[in-house]
């Protein structure tokens, strides 16, 4: 059975974590969350808050595409984007899914802007 587990990548809390993370599980009730911020591995300054990656558990999910799961995402955080969230890492999954496969990929980091060698 799978346990509702929240996880947090860091300990400290930032004003654009903490909304994405309160959204998604009001809007989602999520059995397993998990959030990072991936913006050091991008072209943005030190202690930015525009790339996220998301793990999201939910049987909200069910019957959904990738792309519906997705786009229930992006609308939801609509003003974060408005408020310089640039992009997200999305994996999105059932329980039944997370229950077969609860691997998570490691995110590349970003080669472009001054990152490029």
């Amino acid at each position: 059975m799978l346990q509702r587990i929240i996880r947090f990548s860091f300990s400290s809390t930032t004003p654009m974590k903490d909304a994405i993370t309160s959204k998604i599980q009001q809007a989602f009730k999520p059995q397993y969350f998990q959030i990072e911020n991936e913006s050091h591995k991008h072209s943005v300054p030190k202690g930015s808050e525009t790339h996220f990656k998301l793990v999201i558990v939910s049987d909200d999910f069910s019957g959904l595409s990738k792309v519906q799961c997705h786009q229930k995402i992006y609308s939801l955080l609509q003003p974060e984007f408005q408020k310089g969230l640039h992009a997200l890492s999305l994996m999105t999954k059932t329980a039944n899914e997370w229950n077969q496969d609860s691997s998570v990929n490691v995110s590349p980091s970003c080669m472009g802007g001054s990152k490029k060698k």
